[in-house]
């Protein structure tokens, strides 16, 4: 008797398992603004940001370098990931129009056992003038499911990035069909008013009074700057199960160091998909 209940148990563990699994399609999603990423980035450092990324289905890169050794690393950091366990596939941007400020290129790179890419990359082609640094899209499909993840690098601070964010309130508009994640470096805080639009169509940021940017140096305990990265997901179509930060600096003695690899940390965003 007892063992016919042990035997039942575990059917119904795995039926359960099995309906989680099936019914709640799940990703984690990263993004990281990986400072002046090129041929400056030494192959302890690759593999320090593949040992780092590696747990993670789609990594969305922001500052690749424009010009040589931009591609190249990140070839290399898709050839280390590669050397960990999982296939992995990537995708590299474009350098971006701007003129009016430093263009750069982004990056998607994604385990290829669950996801696929579907159709091209592009970048942002109608708002490109509006927008230095115009964001790069990437549709994914995961268990018949398809997202696209937009990944953007915003103009710094000082230069008003709200001025550009401002458009990004037009792209749902725009691709009425595709389900958008805007991910990447705001250079902005959540709380700005310039997100009222996007949050007024059902957009909501994974991420409230978190601050992402390295200081130069500690003060008062305290290692990180200014809140800039985020993701907003739009929660009709999407279900949030988890979201966070890597502080990978900690595995570094001074943040001199870590602001080697980059002066910002990873976020992360994992969610199911209706």
């Amino acid at each position: 008797m007892k063992s016919l209940l042990n035997k039942v148990n575990r059917i119904t563990f795995l039926f359960l398992l099995f309906c989680t699994t099936t019914l709640f399609s799940q990703v984690k999603l990263v993004s990281w603004n990986i400072q002046n990423f090129g041929k400056s980035k030494s192959e302890i450092e690759i593999n320090f940001i593949a040992n780092t990324l590696k747990n993670y289905d789609i990594i969305a890169i922001q500052e690749v370098v424009a010009g040589y050794g931009g591609a190249q690393a990140v070839a290399k950091l898709a050839d280390e990931l590669n050397r960990k366990g999982s296939k992995w596939d990537y995708v590299i941007s474009d350098p971006t129009s701007s003129s009016a400020y430093k263009t750069e290129r982004y990056a998607f790179i994604w385990k290829t056992a669950n996801l696929k890419k579907i159709g091209r990359a592009w970048l942002e082609k109608k708002y490109h003038l509006e927008i230095d640094r115009e964001p790069f899209y990437c549709t994914f499909e995961y268990k018949k499911n398809k997202f696209t993840v937009v990944n953007f690098h915003a103009i710094t601070k000082s230069k008003q990035p709200e001025t550009e964010i401002k458009y990004f309130k037009f792209l749902p508009g725009e691709y009425p069909n595709l389900n958008l994640i805007f991910a990447g470096d705001f250079n902005c805080p959540q709380s700005h008013t310039v997100f009222i639009p996007l949050r007024k169509m059902g957009y909501q940021s994974i991420l409230v009074n978190q601050k992402t940017s390295l200081k130069q140096e500690i003060k008062k305990g305290k290692y990180l700057a200014s809140e800039y990265d985020n993701m907003f997901y739009n929660t009709a179509k999407i279900n949030r199960i988890d979201k966070g930060i890597i502080s990978f600096y900690k595995n570094f003695g001074s943040l001199k160091e870590a602001r080697m690899i980059s002066d910002h940390i990873p976020i992360w965003f994992e969610f199911s998909l209706n």
